[in-house]
């Protein structure tokens, strides 16, 4: 596994993370296994993965859970990553930016992962209702107490007026990174980006960059569409995400195809290479500040998606997938 470094304390972490929610919470339930979670998550960790995601709202609270169990055997081995500002009601879930939340919320998200301090905390979505400079203080304050290492931002709108790729990056998102940036350094940026939603790369990475703060890629693999084994029109169970996305009906599914078949043409002249590999693989060419979190409760994928950090991706390569055309639907 190849590493990059994230953020103002220049956290280092392997190039490619493991997201943690599909063990827990928002896709198959048939197929939630604590057992076979924990298999994951140690192969993922055996193929490099050092970077951690969770949040205290998957499950809720079982994936943190779930992590605990995993972190007594090999919490120094790992970066964790997990979140607050979130709660799930019966029928919606609602932001909480209140600072006396973000310090209960914190100390439990410590009990249930069975550990003294998180490397990663992350603001899962600003609150309308709290200025976000006292959100984000309260979350300066943990570091200050030594219970928080460094501080993300999640779920970035990274679409201007405009949308595809070099498209501006949203006024309001960029307005929100400075202002937190005014108060406490940010370490990392968390939003969708991947082959068939660059917008990040032309809106939110030069931000980034300048700031050298990480861009945690979230649904790299397009949810499992990029990995090309999802069949159109297959359907999904009832409490699967996919099953109620516009990007996941069937019409929009055979729509999409040429963006597969193209990430196929590419694996092929890379021998052993899959569609999800070359999706991942290119988003490690877009700079280094980019850091993919593909999710999964497989250890089969785990260790695949791993491996796509060693994929170097061709001028000809890269000029192939500039071309493919954009996905019809968006998922923010």
């Amino acid at each position: 596994m190849r590493y990059r470094r994230m953020g103002a304390g220049a956290l280092q972490v392997g190039a490619i993370g493991l997201g943690c929610m599909p063990m827990s919470w928002a896709y198959s339930a048939s197929e939630q296994d604590g057992e076979s979670s924990l298999r994951t998550l140690h192969g993922a960790v055996d193929a490099g993965a050092t970077l951690l995601d969770t949040a205290d709202m998957y499950g809720p609270y079982t994936n943190e859970l779930l992590l605990g169990r995993f972190l007594r055997e090999r919490r120094r081995e790992v970066l964790l990553a997990t979140k607050c500002g979130l709660l799930v009601g019966d029928k919606h879930i609602v932001a909480n930016g209140r600072p006396s939340y973000v310090r209960r919320a914190c100390d439990a998200s410590l009990r249930r992962l069975q550990t003294d301090t998180i490397d990663l905390y992350q603001l899962h979505r600003p609150d309308p209702e709290v200025p976000v400079e006292e959100t984000w203080g309260a979350m300066a304050d943990l570091v200050t107490a030594g219970k928080v290492r460094a501080l993300g931002l999640c779920a970035m709108e990274v679409r201007g007026r405009r949308r595809g790729a070099g498209a501006p990056l949203h006024e309001p998102t960029l307005r929100l990174l400075n202002r937190v940036q005014q108060v406490f350094p940010v370490s990392s940026v968390q939003a969708e980006f991947s082959v068939w939603s660059p917008e990040a790369r032309d809106g939110l990475l030069p931000w980034c960059e300048s700031h050298g703060v990480g861009l945690l890629a979230a649904m790299p693999l397009g949810n499992g569409y990029l990995t090309g084994t999802l069949t159109t029109g297959g359907g999904f169970e009832p409490e699967d995400i996919r099953a109620r996305h516009p990007r996941f009906t069937a019409e929009i599914m055979a729509a999409n195809q040429p963006i597969v078949a193209g990430l196929r043409r590419i694996a092929s002249r890379h021998p052993g290479t899959t569609p999800a590999q070359v999706a991942l693989a290119w988003l490690l060419a877009q700079g280094q500040h980019v850091l993919p979190v593909p999710g999964t409760k497989k250890a089969r994928w785990a260790r695949e998606n791993c491996a796509a950090a060693e994929l170097d991706l061709t001028a000809e390569d890269l000029s192939e997938l500039a071309g493919l055309p954009p996905a019809q639907e968006s998922w923010i």
